[in-house]
């Protein structure tokens, strides 16, 4: 991931409400969620909710779809780990033996604090 979309993907997690969308995405990846349930899961209006989505779709960490008259927004694996990886490619001086392999996306996020 290059340093400007690492940027654009941080810019869009700045909000609280991305990034409570983004966790949401993560909880309930893989599947797909309409805007219409996570605006009313988050008590916004649809536009607003739409808006925000977008946001994180431009950033690369969400993906849509459309489906009749609904479009399901999901999160988009290869953005999330392209961020993470970015975020911890050189910790610990590159010694996995200092803080072991990431088990991310693919492990239990449950015991991420939130």
């Amino acid at each position: 991931m290059q340093t400007r979309n690492a940027l654009a993907a941080f810019s869009a997690l700045s909000h609280p409400v991305r990034l409570a969308l983004f966790r949401t995405l993560t909880a309930r990846a893989p599947e797909g969620v309409p805007a219409g349930e996570l605006a009313t899961e988050f008590d916004a209006p649809p536009s607003t909710m739409t808006g925000h989505l977008q946001t994180l779709e431009r950033a690369g960490l969400v993906s849509s779809q459309r489906r009749s008259r609904q479009v399901l927004y999901a999160l988009e694996p290869k953005g999330a780990r392209e961020l993470i990886t970015f975020l911890t490619q050189e910790c610990c001086g590159g010694r996995p033996d200092l803080c072991g392999p990431y088990q991310g996306l693919d492990g239990d996020l449950s015991e991420i604090e939130t």
